[in-house]
Parts: C-alpha cells; structure tokens; sequence
C-alpha cells in the first residue's frame, strides 16, 4: 500500500517495487490542472504507478479508500508527501499500520516545509526520519533515522534531493525489520514547519546579508526569493555574502524575462542606480 503525490515521492515507489514488494494499491491526489495548460494531468506517481502497471485510486479524501485498503490485504502502508492528513480509521485497516518519510530530524521541522524551514533557521544538519503515522502530525514514533550536514551554498531544491535518495534507501532498509523494531518516541523540543508563504520570501534588505543568502537558498526552486525595483518584481535564485560583507546577486531574474547572471543584469542597466524594494 503506497500513497504519495509529487516527483520527490516516486523515487521511493520505483524502489519498493523494484525490491520485489507486491503493492497492492497506490493512492495519489486526484489530476490537476499544472501550469497554464487547460487539461487535467495525472500526479507523477500515477504517471509512474501506471508505467509499473500498479492499480491507482485517486480520491479526493484518504477517507474514502478506507475499506479497499482494508480489504487489500497489504501489511504496511507507506507514505511519501501524500499531500494530506491520513484519518484514524485508515489506520487499522493494515497489521503493521502506516510509516512516513519524513524530511528532518524529528521533532524538529514537524510540518509541511521541513527542508525550507531547516535551511532558513540555519541549521547545521537535516536529516530523515522513517516514522509511525498517527492521529497528530509528525507526532509518531520513530523506526529508523539518519542525519546529514546542510551544505553551506545548498538550496532547497538541491538538499530535498539528497534526502529523497537517503530517505528511499532507508525505507528499503527499514522495511523488512518493521515487525522486530520497537520505535522510539520522539525527544526534544518540537519546531514547527509551517506552510511557505510568498510574502515571506520578499527581502528585507535591513536584514543581515547571511540571513538574506538563507532565504534565497530556501525559496530555490519554490516560491523564489524576490524583490522589486522600478515598481518591478526581481527574482534572486543565487547570491553570496561578498568579501566586503554585502549581499551579492549571483543570478536573477526580471520580471518578464530569462534568468540571467547578477553581472549581466548589472551591465544591462548601463551605470543606472538601483533601489531596491516599493
């Protein structure tokens, strides 16, 4: 039993049923419409799920497979970003119950934006946790976890896909011992990864350079750090704290246009002085 949604999700599914697990069913969000395109498309795991020849069902509430996944005869159910809140009863319809991939260090970044929120609180290192589902969010006990540092230059985009890698080799690994493994409940102080916002992804240019770098790095590739000049919106994707402690733009993008490099955009503007923000 698999429910999972996005690409980071797939990767984990391709494994378990390259290892030989027999998937009874997979659920997936149902098709939307993605980008300015008019039609609906199938989420990436019901694209691959299909390509593997997996039964699929996409319902718009979790609550309504709750007798089919009772009925499968699956032992485990595996959750990857399934993109909603799995209910109770769903629960007991598998011997072994529910496990979720989830991207930090539990307690730590419980929540929709863990990998965002480690990197915009400077965090050192991340990790992955293989955890029991129940009723709160994130809140289950933990089968196995492994940590790795946090790249000093690392975006977001770049660090999740390290930890769907590390994380779809754990799950493979954890699997077969799930029965025999008593999971610890989680220590320490719970952090809370809230939701992103685009608003705060604007930069605050009285912040300091090393806090400004970390919100670029984190709203790479999703939603994008951004400012506004001539009334403009000016996406960051890259920048530096240079040696004279400033904030340097590696590589932009203007409204309306390509990305391009902090130096060409610069020369672009032939000598006309910036002001950032409204």
């Amino acid at each position: 039993m698999f429910f999972g949604t996005p690409a980071d999700a797939v990767p984990a599914l391709r494994a378990l049923h390259d290892a030989g697990y027999d998937i009874a069913l997979v659920v997936t969000q149902p098709d939307r419409r993605r980008g300015r395109r008019g039609r609906a498309d199938p989420s990436p795991v019901k694209a691959a799920a299909s390509e593997l020849g997996l039964p699929v069902r996409t319902p718009e509430r979790a609550r309504e497979v709750t007798d089919e996944v009772a009925a499968s005869g699956a032992d485990v159910g595996v959750v990857v970003a399934f993109g909603q809140l799995l209910p109770e009863p769903l629960f007991a319809g598998v011997p072994l119950g529910f496990v979720n991939v989830h991207f930090s260090l539990l307690p730590r970044w419980r929540g929709a934006a863990p990998v965002e929120r480690a990197i915009l609180a400077g965090d050192a290192e991340t990790g992955v946790c293989i955890m029991a589902i129940e009723k709160g969010l994130d809140t289950g006990a933990v089968f196995a976890r492994t940590a790795t540092p946090i790249g000093d230059d690392e975006t977001a985009g770049e660090l999740r896909e390290r930890l769907v890698a590390l994380g779809t080799d754990l799950l493979v690994d954890t699997l077969p011992k799930l029965a025999t493994i008593t999971p610890e409940p989680q220590a320490g102080e719970p952090t809370s990864a809230d939701k992103l916002t685009v608003e705060e992804f604007e930069l605050d240019f009285s912040r300091p350079p090393a806090e400004l770098v970390r919100v670029v790095r984190a709203g790479n590739p999703r939603p994008g750090a951004w400012t506004t000049i001539d009334g403009r919106r000016l996406k960051v994707w890259r920048a530096r704290v240079g040696a004279d402690g400033s904030l340097e733009l590696l590589e932009v993008q203007p409204e309306g246009r390509a990305r391009m490099s902090g130096d060409a955009w610069t020369r672009g503007r032939h000598g006309t002085p910036v002001r950032f923000g409204s």
